[in-house]
């Protein structure tokens, strides 16, 4: 929905209207049909493999690697942009559930990668921060 209404603003209205606009797109949508809060809160289905009261990770539906898992803040954080000093603890957490979980999956030894995709431009098209954590194969070099 909001990439489909992004690209018609984009054609269709001033650049300060369609920026607005695009902003309470994300916040109507992400406070009311955020996936990743309906994963959080059980309303949606998803293989929930680590959970505690800050983070939930869970195997992405359309795996990039043979491991491939999303680490989500139960908190909902639009993107990287979106962090205060308040989340310092919050991301921390996110990177030390990542290492125990590519320990549990079996490719901490053998390498894996961590994404966070920030922005449009940046790839992202869930407005909920979250990291990928890919593994099981070797990472193709150069990214992008």
């Amino acid at each position: 929905m909001i990439s489909f209404a992004r690209r018609r603003m984009d054609r269709s209205l001033p650049p300060l209207l369609r920026h607005a606009a695009v902003i309470f797109l994300r916040i109507y949508y992400n406070m009311s049909s955020c996936i990743f809060c309906k994963i959080i809160n059980n309303e949606a289905n998803a293989t929930i493999v680590f959970r505690d009261d800050q983070v939930t990770a869970f195997r992405d539906s359309r795996p990039a690697a043979p491991t491939h898992i999303l680490i989500v803040p139960n908190k909902h954080i639009e993107s990287v942009n979106s962090l205060t000093s308040e989340d310092e603890a919050l991301v921390g957490h996110l990177f030390v559930v990542a290492r125990q979980l590519s320990t549990e999956e079996g490719i901490a030894e053998s390498g894996y990668r961590l994404i966070t995709n920030t922005g449009v431009n940046g790839g992202q098209t869930i407005f909920h921060l979250h990291l990928h954590l890919l593994g099981g194969a070797r990472m193709k070099y150069p990214m992008g």
